[in-house]
Protein backbone atom coordinates (compact mmCIF):
# COMPACT_ATOMS: atom_id res chain seq x y z
CA UNK A 1 0.00 0.00 0.00
CA UNK A 2 1.31 3.46 -0.83
CA UNK A 3 -0.11 6.64 0.72
CA UNK A 4 0.76 10.25 1.40
CA UNK A 5 1.97 10.89 4.96
CA UNK A 6 -0.01 13.07 7.31
CA UNK A 7 1.45 16.55 7.79
CA UNK A 8 3.84 16.36 4.81
CA UNK A 9 6.79 18.60 5.48
CA UNK A 10 9.66 18.71 3.02
CA UNK A 11 10.93 16.01 0.73
CA UNK A 12 9.23 12.91 2.19
CA UNK A 13 6.05 12.56 0.18
CA UNK A 14 4.82 8.96 0.57
CA UNK A 15 4.78 5.94 2.86
CA UNK A 16 5.46 2.42 1.66
CA UNK A 17 3.66 -0.23 3.74
CA UNK A 18 4.87 -3.82 4.01
CA UNK A 19 2.10 -6.25 4.95
CA UNK A 20 3.37 -8.97 7.30
CA UNK A 21 1.59 -11.92 8.91
CA UNK A 22 3.12 -11.40 12.38
CA UNK A 23 4.06 -7.78 13.09
CA UNK A 24 5.61 -8.54 16.50
CA UNK A 25 7.96 -11.13 14.98
CA UNK A 26 8.83 -8.92 11.97
CA UNK A 27 9.55 -6.00 14.31
CA UNK A 28 11.82 -8.19 16.45
CA UNK A 29 13.72 -9.59 13.45
CA UNK A 30 14.22 -6.20 11.80
CA UNK A 31 15.20 -4.54 15.10
CA UNK A 32 17.78 -7.30 15.56
CA UNK A 33 19.19 -6.41 12.14
CA UNK A 34 19.64 -2.77 13.09
CA UNK A 35 16.38 -1.20 11.88
CA UNK A 36 15.43 1.68 14.18
CA UNK A 37 11.67 2.01 14.57
CA UNK A 38 9.81 5.22 15.42
CA UNK A 39 7.99 3.18 18.10
CA UNK A 40 6.74 -0.29 18.90
CA UNK A 41 4.00 -1.94 16.83
CA UNK A 42 0.68 -0.47 17.87
CA UNK A 43 -3.03 -0.85 17.20
CA UNK A 44 -4.29 1.54 14.53
CA UNK A 45 -7.91 0.44 14.13
CA UNK A 46 -10.39 -2.23 15.21
CA UNK A 47 -12.08 -3.33 11.99
CA UNK A 48 -14.78 -5.93 11.41
CA UNK A 49 -13.09 -9.30 11.85
CA UNK A 50 -9.55 -8.05 12.49
CA UNK A 51 -7.38 -5.40 14.13
CA UNK A 52 -4.96 -3.30 12.08
CA UNK A 53 -1.47 -2.90 13.59
CA UNK A 54 1.44 -0.79 12.29
CA UNK A 55 5.03 0.04 13.13
CA UNK A 56 6.93 2.86 11.40
CA UNK A 57 10.64 3.15 10.52
CA UNK A 58 12.87 5.07 8.10
CA UNK A 59 15.14 4.03 5.26
CA UNK A 60 18.70 5.41 4.92
CA UNK A 61 17.32 8.42 2.99
CA UNK A 62 14.93 9.15 5.89
CA UNK A 63 11.82 8.14 3.93
CA UNK A 64 9.20 6.70 6.23
CA UNK A 65 8.18 3.06 5.80
CA UNK A 66 5.81 0.88 7.79
CA UNK A 67 5.00 -2.68 8.69
CA UNK A 68 1.29 -3.44 8.76
CA UNK A 69 -0.56 -6.51 9.94
CA UNK A 70 -4.22 -7.50 9.92
CA UNK A 71 -4.58 -9.52 13.10
CA UNK A 72 -7.72 -11.73 13.18
CA UNK A 73 -9.91 -11.45 16.23
CA UNK A 74 -10.25 -14.61 18.29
Amino acid sequence: MLTLPEGTSGTHASILYYKVADIQQAHEVLSGRGVVFEGAPHLIAKLPGHDLWMAFFRDPDRNILALMSEVPRQ
